[in-house]
């Protein structure tokens, strides 16, 4: 049998390939064409990753919109999963890395997947209306689809906790404030009322959540399917960071965590500055 052939003596293993992402020389940093230096201190943090990821600079409204999505996911408490693994990682003397890349990992299919699922089923939703029928007729026809096939709550709607979410009625306005909704925030407030109207559904509440808003958002900026969950990850990443900050600094290492039993001591409720828009 003959040697197998290393990247070095093969070929096709070697050839060239290409990126459009960044391009760095000697004392130059380019991403998506725009030095870097020039973005630090002009380009907000939405703004950039907007930039990275679609090689376009936002509108002033796209920007701010991004930032108002990064936000929203910045910490969810305690007790979710990925949150737990970060704190039962870091109290093992892992490193604050180590940590953190484990609450990366808690996120699946049932814990940060449903704005995956919820773009989808808009998609689905936009592709019946092209047909012809109304949102309000697409919407009851998906509402008794899920129904139908037992898939309530369905992915971007209701929630664990709130009866109402917050972030999600906060997104949604700022979109509408910014005229950045179209057919996909319209589709999710259709299938929204169109929960409340089924009579199968008469005692649950069942209003869009932050992942619902996060994937109409997205889906109305033109977003790739996927990059709907990589807003997801990024804006989560600050909340695990401090929870795992927290832990290896604050408890006793190699303790057994119950997510019911913790307390809240942090500052009390307080506004923002004036001048905070």
């Amino acid at each position: 049998m003959p040697p197998l052939k290393t990247p070095v003596d093969n070929p096709a293993a070697a050839r060239r390939w290409s990126t459009a992402l960044t391009y760095i020389e000697p004392n130059k940093i380019l991403v998506r064409g725009y030095p870097l230096d020039e973005m630090m201190g002009r380009l907000q943090f939405g703004e950039a990753i907007y930039l990275l990821l679609t090689g376009e600079l936002p509108t002033p409204s796209i920007g701010r919109l991004m930032d108002a999505m990064l936000v929203s996911f910045i910490d969810h408490g305690a007790t979710p999963p990925s949150t737990m693994n970060a704190r039962n990682t870091a109290t093992t003397g892992s490193s604050l890395r180590g940590a953190v890349a484990a609450g990366v990992l808690g996120f699946g299919r049932y814990h940060g997947g449903d704005a995956l699922a919820c773009r989808q089923l808009l998609d689905e939703g936009l592709a019946l209306a092209r047909t012809g029928k109304s949102l309000a007729e697409v919407a009851t026809i998906q509402v008794d689809r899920l129904v139908t096939a037992g898939e309530i709550p369905p992915p971007g709607f209701g929630h664990r906790y709130h009866t109402t979410d917050p972030r999600a009625t906060r997104l949604l306005q700022i979109a509408h404030e910014l005229e950045l909704d179209h057919e996909h925030a319209q589709l999710i407030r259709a299938i929204e009322h169109a929960l409340t109207r089924h009579p199968a559904l008469k005692d649950r509440s069942l209003p869009v959540n932050v992942d619902g808003a996060i994937a109409a958002i997205c889906g109305d900026l033109g977003f790739a399917y996927e990059l709907g969950n990589a807003i997801f990850l990024v804006s989560r990443l600050p909340g695990l960071i401090a929870h795992a900050h927290e832990e290896r600094t604050r408890e006793a290492p190699m303790r057994q965590i119950d997510p019911a039993r913790h307390d809240y001591d942090g500052a009390r409720e307080r506004r923002l500055p004036e001048g905070r828009q």
